[in-house]
């Protein structure tokens, strides 16, 4: 296979524009081949700002391209399924953004055509590939702070947009979809087991939660919370308490410059954390894998048991 893949991206949306679009355009594996949108004015700021070899008006005609090799989707969450499962009949293999689905058995659905066809596809969490979840992993293995008993980890900000898709039902909007799905992935992956029971509460507003606090316990005794919010003032940390010490993991899911924390009972250590470009790494790893036919970093088996637990968190907010 080819060095450098083509990339579509499928919709010129916020995170296209400021992360996966200037990432491809970095990356050594990638080439910015085509560009969809619906909007004519969209497509002539894309041209002029990214000047990608095509764009297209309608999502069908770039799946449509043979000369697309893998297919980014940033589309809102309720239209992931459609399109993974339309990029993957044309041969497409697909970085989608999180959450991968509305819910498992879409999300088994998707998995499925990917492998009928013969198909890489990949949930976007960047924040895996930075420097500062190494670091965490890092003191993991080595029993750092003993036999894990929590875990908390908390993604808010203060939304204050207008007519954003975070705030629509239809298109699956709601802080635990857009946001909580990191807090989740992060205690899924310290945890690495499936949580026995989950509770837990949100605020509502225009149909969808804008607060979800979840609580996960697990049978070893590990108990996790996971907070999201559209409501409150920006935080984006976590901590992992032990028998023999604590991991605090400022700006967990970002990708800047700065420091975990080890507590113990001898001392406070501030282990540096160096800036990652977290979306590049991303789009060089998933290439990668298509070139090299190996698996990518984010396990479709994750992506799914994942989604499973989102099921029952989502059971829990008001319909």
């Amino acid at each position: 296979m080819a060095k450098q893949l083509n990339w579509g991206v499928l919709g010129y949306a916020r995170i296209a524009i400021n992360s996966i679009i200037p990432a491809i355009l970095k990356s050594s594996n990638a080439h910015l081949y085509g560009v969809a949108s619906r909007s004519e004015d969209k497509l002539q700021n894309c041209k002029d700002t990214f000047n990608p070899e095509k764009t297209y008006t309608n999502y069908d005609d770039l799946l449509d391209d043979d000369n697309i090799d893998v297919v980014y989707i940033p589309l809102p969450n309720a239209l992931h399924k459609e399109y993974v499962i339309k990029a993957a009949n044309k041969g497409k293999h697909i970085l989608c953004e999180k959450p991968m689905a509305l819910n498992s058995k879409e999300c088994l659905e998707m998995i499925e055509a990917c492998k009928s066809n013969n198909v890489f596809l990949m949930e976007g969490f960047m924040y895996r590939y930075t420097d500062r979840i190494k670091k965490v992993q890092d003191l993991l293995s080595k029993n750092s702070i003993g036999e894990i008993k929590r875990v908390n980890s908390t993604f808010a900000f203060y939304l204050d947009r207008e007519g954003t898709i975070k705030m629509d039902p239809s298109l699956g909007g709601g802080s635990l979809y857009d946001v909580g799905c990191y807090p989740l992935n992060f205690v899924q992956m310290v945890t690495q087991s499936n949580p026995i029971e989950i509770t837990g509460n949100a605020v509502m507003n225009n149909g969808v939660d804008t607060t979800f606090c979840g609580v996960l316990k697990y049978d070893n005794g590990i108990i996790a919370t996971i907070q999201s919010s559209f409501e409150a003032f920006d935080v984006n940390d976590s901590e992992i308490i032990g028998t023999k010490g604590i991991i605090k993991v400022p700006d967990t899911f970002k990708g800047n410059s700065g420091h975990i924390q080890l507590i113990t009972h001898e001392s406070i250590t501030n282990i540096a954390v160096e800036e990652s470009d977290r979306y590049t790494l991303e789009v060089e790893d998933f290439s990668s894998a298509i070139i090299n036919f190996r698996a990518p970093f984010i396990s479709i088996v994750e992506t799914y048991n994942n989604m499973s637990i989102l099921d029952n968190l989502l059971s829990i907010i008001p319909q």
